[in-house]
């Protein structure tokens, strides 16, 4: 990567990918070849996450475990004006890079995120992925698979990521919202369908409005994370 400050960072908090760590990195190598930085946070893998990491990506450091400490011990190294959260199983457009630049520049907003396309063949996919992204137009809310990125100062403004144990990215997203409006980009990122797979599709899909709508009563996040690890 150039010695000139990148306009944007790449985040990317892992735990135990050691299996797909390398075709994730590999995938933003187009990225970095125009100055994108990637960094790595990793929070405690046992497998050879950190060590495959090492060879691709502009930095790798480590975080105490949970996805919001992570990302933020991300943030607080990362020297592009604009920060990009992304999961290790979500694919990028080819010019992400520009199409966030310019689409924060012309709207003037602060942050944004893209519209998400789910992998995998379930029937139900498209649907759940066109929900998903209604549902975020309509709300102003977005996910972590969506690709979240916002510029820098308004991060700081915010105070980061809610150190919190689950729905970090939907209260990230509530406190932007008092900075600016969200930027949508309709270019859409490509996220795996493993964890709905894993534990049945409609089932996933019916936990999280649940864990969701008990968040928005005040549920604690703590609370919320053992229903979902228990799920």
């Amino acid at each position: 990567m150039s010695s000139a400050r990148p306009a944007l960072s790449i985040i990317m908090p892992v735990l135990d990918e050691a299996e797909r760590i390398a075709d994730a990195l590999l995938a933003l190598a187009p990225l970095q070849a125009r100055g994108v930085e990637v960094i790595v946070v990793d929070g405690g893998s046992r497998d050879d996450t950190v060590a495959r990491a090492r060879l691709l990506a502009d930095s790798v450091i480590a975080a105490p475990g949970g996805r919001a400490v992570q990302m933020n011990a991300g943030a607080a190294t990362a020297h592009g004006d604009v920060l990009l959260f992304l999961h290790a199983d979500t694919r990028l457009p080819e010019d992400a890079d520009r199409l966030v630049r310019d689409g924060l520049k012309q709207s003037g907003r602060a942050w944004g995120r893209f519209d998400v396309a789910i992998d995998g063949g379930h029937r139900l996919f498209p649907v759940i992925a066109a929900f998903m992204n209604a549902r975020s137009l309509l709300t102003g809310i977005s996910t972590g698979d969506q690709a979240m990125f916002c510029k820098r100062d308004a991060f700081a403004a915010v105070g980061g990521f809610p150190e919190i144990a689950l729905m970090e990215d939907i209260t990230l997203a509530r406190n932007l919202k008092r900075v600016s409006r969200p930027l949508y980009l309709s270019a859409r990122v490509t996220t795996s369908g493993r964890r709905w797979e894993k534990r049945g599709v409609v089932r996933t899909v019916v936990l999280m409005w649940r864990l969701r709508l008990a968040y928005f009563f005040g549920a604690k996040p703590e609370e919320l994370a053992r229903r979902y690890e228990s799920s």
